[in-house]
């Protein structure tokens, strides 16, 4: 079953396969800013990921709207003086809680509160995760990559091994694919470094030569395939952190969508793969046939291996055009089509897998 969800001044296409371990969202207007939109997709992992993931999804952009409208209420109250120290000790305690981010933002108030506000909403998140009792947060966890485009700015915010892309044209009009995330892997130098710093292990099973994993010091366990993650707090005593690298892009009229996904797609599918595999179909079902390519990707490649859970979200920036939101999903939320972006408890349910995904396997 597919829900479709229509807006005006923009195009969004939304879709996920395999919903049981992770959740995807939208807002419109986010923070109450016309024009603003936040998007996410969250890739659980572990007994209890599906949880979390969907945990994350519900709370963490109401707690990046309070930072925001906080470090804004905040900067109305000081005065210059005052205000030009809080953003240099904020810069001072981002470099140095977040080394590995190489990309250089915008200096302007707007996209420096963002960043910090990505960073402060993150680390709320994981402790409330950590205090909560419904959820074992021990050896279950999620990644994160979300988005906030606001006009030509673009902001992103990525925990974990997902990723975003870019779809842009370069000088010969040609489209390519602009990586906008690092993929926070345990092998990265700065990621390795910290997580040995902090007497944890990275090493790959020799039956997966390629994936570095993190495990505990005196344990080969659990073998994690990320840095960075929400929950895992088995492992934050040993260098696994929730801080999220924090990119910014500038926005032109050569740049047409942006590609968020798990790295269940981008296992099987290059980053110029999916530019081409989106930029070729209707923006109301891109995403769809970015997931459907990537299932038959998978069954292609590794006949014998289960294939890796996988969602994508696809914002298109053609400001004139519409916003289409689809989920695949067996069973759907009362109201989801009149209520399906602002309000979070109304997106469709993500009980088990959904249907047209299920024809797949």
């Amino acid at each position: 079953m597919l829900l479709s969800l229509r807006y005006p001044s923009f195009n969004l296409t939304l879709v996920s396969y395999l919903l049981k371990t992770k959740a995807i969202l939208c807002i419109q207007n986010f923070c109450s800013k016309e024009g603003t939109v936040f998007c996410g997709v969250f890739d659980g992992h572990g007994p209890y990921g599906h949880r979390v993931a969907k945990k994350v999804r519900d709370s963490f952009p109401l707690k990046l709207s309070a930072q925001w409208d906080l470090h804004r209420k905040n900067q109305d109250g000081f005065n210059d003086q005052n205000g030009a120290a809080t953003s240099h000790n904020s810069e001072e305690q981002i470099k140095l809680i977040d080394e590995n981010c190489n990309h250089e933002l915008d200096g302007t108030d707007t996209i420096l509160a963002l960043r910090e506000s990505f960073l402060k909403a993150s680390k709320i998140m994981d402790k409330e995760l950590k205090m909560h009792r419904d959820i074992d947060c021990f050896c279950s966890g999620t990644t994160a990559v979300t988005l906030i485009k606001q006009g030509l700015d673009l902001v992103v915010g990525n925990v974990g091994d997902s990723r975003a892309v870019l779809g842009t044209r370069d000088h010969e009009d040609s489209l390519i694919a602009v990586q906008l995330t690092v993929d926070l892997k345990p092998n990265l130098p700065k990621e390795e470094e910290r997580i040995r710093h902090r007497k944890g292990r990275v090493f790959s099973l020799k039956n997966e030569p390629d994936v570095a994993r993190v495990w505990l010091p005196n344990s080969d366990f659990p073998g994690l395939a990320m840095a960075r993650a929400f929950g895992d707090f088995c492992l934050k005593d040993v260098g696994l952190i929730s801080v999220p690298d924090v990119s910014y892009h500038r926005l032109t009229e050569k740049d047409e969508f942006v590609v968020l996904a798990t790295d269940g797609i981008w296992d099987v599918l290059s980053n110029e793969e999916v530019v081409e595999i989106v930029a070729s179909a209707p923006r109301s079902t891109a995403a769809r046939l970015l997931v459907e390519s990537a299932v038959l990707s998978w069954k292609a490649k590794f006949p014998f291996c289960k294939i890796d859970d996988c969602a994508a979200v696809c914002l298109f920036l053609n400001s004139n055009t519409e916003l289409n939101a689809e989920h695949t999903t067996d069973k759907l939320t009362p109201d989801a089509s009149t209520h399906p972006v602002v309000d979070q408890s109304s997106l469709p349910s993500e009980n088990g897998i959904g249907v047209e995904a299920e024809k797949l396997l």
